[in-house]
């Protein structure tokens, strides 16, 4: 019996369309997604909250679009921004029609739910116009009621069926630039419902947890859903549901994939979660790092332990390494190696100085990967 090498993820096979600039399915790099909260009608709020998302990596930005002034303020917002914007509408076809005209990239919408066909065909005419894709988002919490006299309650076989009565509809009008999500707040529902779709048809799937929780829990619910689906290669973009700020989403999406050794975008840091041999208060010591670093955006692993036991041996795997020695005089390794020694008052400063020229080294750019 041959043995899957264990940090070998292999991709399912998916065709792929465009958001935009970025390239979703087809063995793309999984694209990391957030929303804003703000109201959108605000421009100058959101347009503030988008550029802190690009600033944490973000790849795609959904915004909410619930009346005509919303649809109307993206006229401002999306050539204000940098990163492709999907235009979250849910009934109101005219709304469909607005965004696309106003230069979004992705519509999310259920073509079921929009009304007639001619209503489905005017907004996939608008969507082919204007280079739009779409995305068809079901979720547990809104499954059609037909569905749910026929099931009696959420179940997988009711949302993969709704998605896939959605996406012959695209079909139907000879459009198929489109993807599918399955969410539900059950892991283990949203888990099952999304390894059914993916046998079933080959559209790139962007794969969530909804209404996961706040950041602790949400980020647990989100890890153990994803990357159940992560593992066993489900996923061509991914959407950390918070009750957070949503550059939070962003910083545990890619925390999550640099995890499962996906892709790699900053600082990773190894570290020892301390006990009484620490030389050095490493919880906090780690609590500075991350902030300080939070600029970096060139893959690189730090390492910081507090003491010889383990130091070493994860500092040899590490491109900068920190173990705690006695009496505040701390061994710093670089690329595996020992090269010199730090004292306490120094430390955090160093080690920020050291990542950043080890930035510049490997890649000036900062380029994520």
């Amino acid at each position: 019996m041959s043995i899957r090498p264990y940090r070998d993820i292999l991709r399912r096979d998916s065709r792929q369309i465009n958001v935009g600039k970025v390239k979703v399915g087809g063995g793309a790099p999984i694209a990391v997604q957030s929303m804003t909260n703000t109201p959108t009608v605000d421009v100058s709020a959101t347009i503030q909250q988008v550029r802190a998302l690009e600033a944490a990596g973000v790849d795609i930005v959904r915004i909410s679009c619930p009346d005509e002034d919303s649809t109307s303020a993206l006229k401002k917002i999306v050539p204000a921004i940098e990163v492709p914007v999907v235009a979250d509408i849910h009934f109101h076809y005219k709304r469909a029609l607005e965004a696309a005209e106003a230069g979004v990239h992705c519509l999310r919408i259920n073509p079921g739910n929009i009304g007639s066909t001619d209503r489905v065909r005017e907004v996939v005419q608008s969507a082919k116009d204007h280079g739009c894709s779409i995305r068809i988002g079901v979720n547990a919490g809104s499954l059609e009621r037909d569905l749910l006299e026929k099931y009696g309650e959420p179940c997988p076989e009711a949302m993969v069926q709704s998605a896939l009565a959605h996406a012959r509809i695209l079909e139907d009008h000879d459009f198929f630039d489109f993807k599918i999500s399955v969410k539900a707040s059950d892991v283990f529902l949203a888990v099952a419902a999304y390894q059914e779709l993916a046998q079933l048809c080959d559209y790139p799937l962007h794969i969530g947890i909804t209404e996961a929780g706040g950041f602790t829990t949400g980020t647990v619910k989100s890890s153990i859903g994803l990357g159940m689906l992560l593992w066993s290669g489900i996923g061509d973009t991914i959407r950390v549901s918070l009750s957070a700020e949503p550059v939070e989403e962003v910083r545990v999406g890619f925390e999550l994939l640099k995890a499962l050794n996906i892709r790699h975008r900053g600082v990773s840091i190894i570290s020892c979660p301390s006990c009484a041999r620490q030389q050095f208060p490493v919880i906090k010591t780690v609590e500075i790092l991350e902030k300080r670093l939070a600029h970096i955006e060139t893959p690189m692993t730090l390492s910081v332990m507090g003491c010889v036991v383990n130091g070493p041996g994860e500092a040899r795997d590490a491109d900068i390494g920190l173990t705690g020695g006695g009496r505040g005089n701390h061994q710093v390794y670089l690329s595996g190696a020992t090269d010199h020694k730090i004292n306490d008052q120094d430390l955090v400063d160093h080690l920020v100085e050291l990542a950043e020229k080890k930035a510049h080294e490997i890649d000036g750019d900062g380029v994520d990967e």
